[in-house]
Order: structure tokens, then C-alpha cells, then sequence
């Protein structure tokens, strides 16, 4: 058994995928219309037949109440793994994206927690 799909509640499916592609370098890999939404899914370049992260719009009456109490609390949604955090928090920082942490050191890894501008806190985490 292993991990193919993941996902992210998003409050705007298009700003979703220009900042999830755009800002932090995923590239699209699926879209398919569904009424309303669409089955729109993002993968790393680096692994472009890897686990697949769904745009999932956050429509259900329960998901915005949980994002909006994740992120009152500081707590990331999801977290992605990247070989530098320093690298990567000043390379976003320079495109404008708002961190609620800074690279902070935790034991073997650091992390940092930025605003991915859809209603959700995103770790990143690396050396």
C-alpha cells in the first residue's frame, strides 16, 4: 500500500493553482471539469509521477470552520519537504509570500510556516 493522493482545502480553486505552481513550483497534472469544481491536481517536478496533491475546494460546511480554527492556532495543514528551508523561505519571501514562522530549528530538521493565501498554513521542512 502506498500514499497516491493527498489533499489541500482551497477557498478558490484558480488562485490555488496559479500559487501552488506559480509561487511554490508544482506543476498541474490533472483537471478535469465536475460541475462547479474541478478534479485539479498538482505534483512536484521532481517527481511528476509521485503522490498527487488535490486542490480540493473547501465548500463542505465543515471545512471552513476547521481551516479557519488550524490556522488561529498556528497549526500548518499539511507540510512539504524541501532540501534547504533557509533557501527556499528567502527564495518565497522574495515572490511576497507572507511566513507566520520563520526557519525555526526542531531537533534534526527546520521548519517554517507560511500562508498559502487559500486558507491554509503550509509547513516546509528540511536541513
Amino acid at each position: 500500500m502506498r500514499i497516491n493522493l493527498a489533499s489541500v482545502l482551497v477557498d478558490d480553486q484558480d488562485k490555488a493553482l496559479r500559487f501552488y505552481t506559480e509561487v511554490l513550483g508544482f506543476v498541474k497534472k490533472t483537471e478535469i471539469p465536475l460541475g462547479e469544481h474541478r478534479w485539479l491536481t498538482v505534483v512536484s517536478p521532481e517527481d511528476p509521477d509521485g503522490v498527487e496533491l488535490v486542490l480540493e475546494p473547501d465548500g463542505h460546511p465543515a471545512a471552513k470552520p476547521f481551516k479557519e480554527a488550524l490556522v488561529a492556532d498556528g497549526i500548518p495543514f499539511t507540510s512539504f519537504a524541501v532540501d534547504d528551508v533557509q533557501e527556499e523561505y528567502e527564495r518565497l519571501r522574495g515572490l511576497g509570500v507572507v511566513f507566520t514562522q520563520e526557519p525555526t530549528g526542531m531537533g534534526p530538521v527546520t521548519t517554517a510556516v507560511l500562508d498559502d493565501t487559500c486558507g491554509n498554513l503550509v509547513q516546509i521542512a528540511g536541513t
